[in-house]
């Protein structure tokens, strides 16, 4: 895939993500002044279901604009990146245990969730996914009671060529190795019964 097709998607998420998020906040901001009035507006099962509604919409635009956007020049610290994912998984069964404190690059980041989302189709149940970072190797390690894997989609990230229908929610099999090979990397796999390892 040439440098123009890999970029042109990845603008078209990041416009989709950045128009999105502004109206979702002023939603949020809209609730927060009716809380501000003290009339009792705010309150009832109705508008707290908006509530967590709107929190977890922004979360997953947050932290969509970082997978599916364009990665630029910038760099992501600890308290931006541990801010997405914990918006993103609290009320989840999925625990992210972000150990990376130095600033990384946002290209890495942007592997990492894909990552993170590749990890998730193999955690039916939940569990807690370890996230380091060493020599400018990645490892995401994930121990849950039981691992389900769809062995022809896993095999995607060593093999990206394949001629394998994909799904909307499984298309960061196919851009994860595209973007590692960019980078001159290679995404591995390591599972047994409980636990699972992604590196690149």
């Amino acid at each position: 895939m040439g440098q123009y097709n890999l970029d042109l998607p990845a603008l078209i998420g990041s416009r989709i993500c950045h128009d999105l998020i502004s109206p979702i906040g002023a939603i949020n901001n809209g609730l927060e002044l009716l809380n501000m009035a003290g009339t009792g507006a705010a309150s009832g099962p109705e508008l707290e279901l908006i509530g967590q509604s709107v929190e977890s919409a922004s979360a997953r635009i947050r932290f969509f604009r970082i997978a599916f956007g364009a990665a630029g020049d910038q760099t992501m610290g600890q308290g931006e990146v541990t801010s997405i994912l914990r918006d993103l998984y609290t009320a989840t069964r999925m625990e992210v245990d972000w150990q990376i404190a130095v600033s990384q690059s946002r290209n890495d980041v942007r592997m990492a969730f894909l990552a993170l989302l590749c990890i998730e189709t193999a955690l039916h149940h939940g569990g807690r996914i370890t996230v380091t970072q060493r020599e400018g190797e990645w490892r995401l390690q994930a121990e849950a009671d039981k691992i389900a894997l769809e062995d022809d989609l896993w095999s995607l990230l060593s093999q990206a060529d394949q001629d394998k229908q994909l799904q909307p929610a499984q298309v960061q099999f196919a851009l994860l190795p595209i973007l590692a090979q960019a980078q001159g990397k290679e995404v591995r796999l390591h599972s047994a019964n409980t636990v699972l390892t992604l590196s690149f």
